[in-house]
């Protein structure tokens, strides 16, 4: 793919800085659960927040680590940075509008690797796409890869939740005010952002001038 231009190269080492950001405030969450006993790891690798940021973290040092190396991503990594980008917008946008400020009942930590996973990398990731150079452009149908993992983790949550009682997060919980209508609604509302913020992804790719190496898939 040839060597790739300084630009291509300072994205690349800009996305593993941040991956290892996310990567460390993970451990950073688990070591102060640890030392507090409050680490329960059936409950902490459960919510979509952290397993959407284990991937960001493959995502941003796999991805830093090719743009450092080729003028553009191959379509196999843009296809996961679209899914991670949908994912992080989604994760920010839920917890900012519907969780932030809602009182815990049970251990509050260290915040600032909150504040990382919810705020900080969903703006980066954003950012990356749409500016970062070497953006290959992607098919439609991506966007069923993008919507495909968050129903299956709503799938199983919602089982799990039946069998154990413990739901991640409030609006999942049918047993609250709204019952199982407002846990549909909810859903439904999330899966349709999700296929949204896709569909806008792959509309940039597609539609809007890439940099230098980009390439424009059927």
């Amino acid at each position: 793919m040839g060597a790739p231009p300084t630009l291509r190269r300072t994205t690349g080492i800009l996305r593993v800085l941040v991956g290892l950001l996310v990567l460390a405030a993970i451990v950073t969450q688990i070591s102060d659960q640890l030392v507090n006993d409050a680490f329960v790891p059936e409950e902490y690798f459960g919510y979509f927040t952290i397993q959407t940021s284990l991937m960001n973290i493959v995502a941003l040092i796999a991805g830093g680590a090719f743009a450092m190396r080729n003028t553009r991503d191959a379509e196999p990594l843009a296809s996961v940075r679209l899914c991670v980008v949908a994912y992080a917008a989604v994760t920010g946008g839920v917890y900012n509008v519907l969780l932030r400020g809602i009182p815990s009942d049970g251990f509050v930590g260290i915040q600032w690797p909150n504040e990382v996973m919810h705020v900080g990398v969903p703006v980066f990731l954003a950012l990356d796409w749409l500016f970062a150079p070497g953006r290959s452009a992607l098919p439609w149908n991506r966007i069923w890869l993008a919507v495909s993992y968050p129903l299956a983790w709503v799938g199983f949550t919602l089982v799990r939740g039946a069998v154990n009682g413990w739901y991640p997060y409030p609006f999942l919980e049918p047993g609250g005010a709204a019952g199982w209508g407002g846990v549909a609604v909810h859903v439904l509302g999330i899966a349709l952002l999700i296929v949204g913020l896709a569909a806008a992804a792959i509309g940039t790719s597609r539609f809007t001038p890439g940099a230098v190496g980009t390439v424009r898939s059927p």
